[in-house]
């Protein structure tokens, strides 16, 4: 057995002890619904890890993360519906599946070719589970603007599409254009709904420009809040809270924060 497979039958063998009659009384009384918050959580923080380039503590989150699988694989074996080994056969032979150019007869393609091809297969599974419509299947707990992102793929798939980004940005102007029309009426319901409408199509827009628009609204909280700090830094050092400098001296703080970061 290699070394691998030794410690993740370790890592099984814990699970399952965690779970026993007379093991952890937390660990006990949970389900797959009071377990989903914290891989979600994992979910996360492994992305967040990735974003700082933390090498130690990917490697601690993604062990945090494979604990969840463990986790939701051994109460789905004491149910009696599936187990670990279960789920690892399931993910091998859906990627033998997915990449016949790799593990078949097919023809190598580029990256951009190979996501077509991975978007008909998983199209054609759905199909093979009677998940009728384009839009099957898309999971609801998503967050919203990674969802957004993936329901403009699947319709772009079957052809309701923009040719380029231009025309995303054209549309756009046309959202910012209504919700501007919105302000004016004061509706509250009528102004969500437009603000809706440019976050769905800035979901689109990201998809064109072949970016992830989950991750870079991290990156973009990530550069607000290094900069923020640093203008609270330079207020400090002057004995200065945010409140007492006012939003004429914060926005001087913060235009000399960014000639910092460029310099």
């Amino acid at each position: 057995m290699t070394a691998a497979a030794c410690t993740l039958t370790r890592l099984l063998e814990i699970m399952a002890r965690l779970r026993a009659p007379d093991g952890c009384p937390w660990d006990r009384v949970q389900d797959f619904a009071s377990i989903a918050p914290y891989t979600i959580e994992e979910a996360y923080e492994v992305a967040d890890a990735i974003a700082k380039a933390d090498m130690p503590a990917l490697q601690d989150e993604l062990g945090d993360l494979l604990f969840q699988v463990v986790y939701h694989a051994q109460m789905a074996s004491e149910a009696g519906a599936f187990d670990f080994a279960a789920v690892a056969q399931g993910i091998s032979d859906k990627m033998i599946r997915r990449h016949p150019h790799v593990f078949g007869e097919a023809a190598a393609r580029d990256a951009a070719t190979q996501t077509e091809a991975w978007e008909t297969q998983k199209q054609a599974e759905r199909a093979a589970r009677a998940e009728t419509g384009t839009l099957a299947g898309l999971p609801v707990a998503l967050p919203a603007l990674t969802r957004a992102a993936k329901i403009t793929r699947r319709v772009a798939h079957v052809g309701f599409d923009w040719p380029d980004a231009a025309g995303v940005l054209d549309k756009l102007a046309e959202e910012t254009a209504e919700l501007r029309a919105e302000l004016d009426t004061g509706s509250r319901e009528a102004i969500a709904e437009e603000y809706g409408d440019m976050l769905f199509v800035l979901a689109n827009l990201g998809r064109k420009l072949d970016l992830d628009p989950e991750a870079c609204l991290r990156a973009a909280n990530a550069k607000f809040e290094r900069r923020f700090g640093a203008v609270e830094a330079r207020l400090s050092a002057e004995g200065l809270t945010p409140q007492e400098a006012g939003l004429e001296r914060m926005e001087a703080e913060w235009q000399a924060v960014k000639r910092a970061e460029k310099a």
